[in-house]
């Protein structure tokens, strides 16, 4: 049984002043087992960010409709969680407060707005311990030392007194682990945990992610645009366009015969080393905002190469046309290419 398991997972921002409402995850699922990384991936618009915090229980709570279930095993119960899986979209207030750090984390996107500003580091470490951990005074803060030395932060005790704005834009990314890991969660989701940060700290930060999983058993959801990031952490990739999982493969597979005109542009449009001098890059025409809603067909047509009439023939459902761990939602999936010949 996975660790989470996401279906038909719906989240509808309402429209105001006579503007209609904004489908912005539209049927997603996926799972997540235990001690694996699994990715989302897409363009900025497409739904990755909304599916993150509409399982953390982050969202608006007035204009925004949710729909579908995403079921987390808990392990133990709390006072407002019962043990075993539980529906994430169906818990109360206090019992995602329960959650929310001890069995699910979350680590965003831009550390210094995730952060308060006014509040030492330590300070904003320690309540995490003293709310699921029950730790006070010294044993908290030689826990919030340790953890800050954890995720390789230097002198660690004199950090726990700085602010975030001492910190270089790696070592705050680094207290954000720190934070999501102090209570050792069943499941962390990282949202585009290496945005802004130079090669060489986007290396360190994924590393220890990586060494995170495979010591704590820990099931990471990476959501990026970075397929350079997907290549080397992730090892099921869910690749997402305005609100629907279009394909989901293993990460060779998916390097190795990306299926969906949409993936397979994305792959086409990475740089390469071994390039020609001169050889032009291959984006993905038109923008996000170049698509049709699903109940009309496939959203991504208007930007497709491949496109025809079939394809406005309503939505296309997921199949397996390549293998049966290859999913692809497109009625004219690209079947005869290779990676190298989408990246040549």
């Amino acid at each position: 049984m996975p660790l989470l398991s996401v279906d038909d997972l719906t989240v509808t921002f309402r429209g105001g002043h006579g503007r209609p409402p904004t489908r912005a995850v539209d049927g997603v699922s996926f799972q997540v087992d235990a001690g694996r990384v699994t990715g989302l991936v897409g363009e900025s618009g497409c739904g990755k960010s909304v599916t993150a915090l509409a399982l953390m229980g982050l969202l608006p709570g007035k204009g925004v409709d949710r729909g579908g279930s995403a079921v987390l095993d808990v392990g133990a119960g709390s006072e407002f969680v019962a043990s075993g899986p539980v529906d994430l979209l169906g818990l109360g207030p206090g019992a995602l407060r329960d959650l929310r750090g001890s069995r699910i984390a979350m680590i965003f996107q831009d550390p210094l707005s995730s952060l308060n500003p006014v509040v030492p580091i330590g300070v904003q470490v320690t309540e995490i311990l003293e709310r699921h951990r029950g730790l006070r005074g010294a044993p908290a803060r030689k826990e919030a030392a340790d953890l800050l030395d954890r995720v390789g932060i230097p002198d660690p005790t004199r950090r726990l007194k700085e602010y975030p704005h001492q910190l270089s834009g790696g070592m705050r990314q680094r207290a954000l682990i720190a934070m999501a890991v102090a209570c050792a969660p069943r499941l962390l989701i990282a949202d585009e945990p290496t945005t802004a940060l130079d090669v060489t700290i986007q290396a360190q930060i994924l590393e220890l992610l990586k060494e995170l999983v495979d010591q704590e058993g820990t099931a990471l959801l990476m959501i990026t645009h970075d397929l350079g990031v997907v290549a080397g952490l992730c090892e099921q990739v869910n690749v997402l366009y305005a609100g629907r999982v279009v394909e989901s493969a293993g990460r060779r597979e998916l390097f190795a015969h990306p299926t969906h005109p949409y993936a397979h542009g994305l792959l086409g449009s990475i740089p390469r080393l071994d390039a020609p001098r001169g050889d032009p890059l291959h984006p993905i025409r038109g923008s996000i905002n170049d698509r049709i809603a699903w109940q009309d067909g496939c959203a991504f047509a208007p930007r497709c190469d491949f496109y025809d009439e079939e394809c406005l023939e309503g939505p296309p459902a997921l199949t397996e046309p390549r293998r049966p761990d290859h999913r692809v939602r497109c009625v004219h999936p690209v079947l005869d290419t290779t990676a190298e010949e989408v990246t040549a």
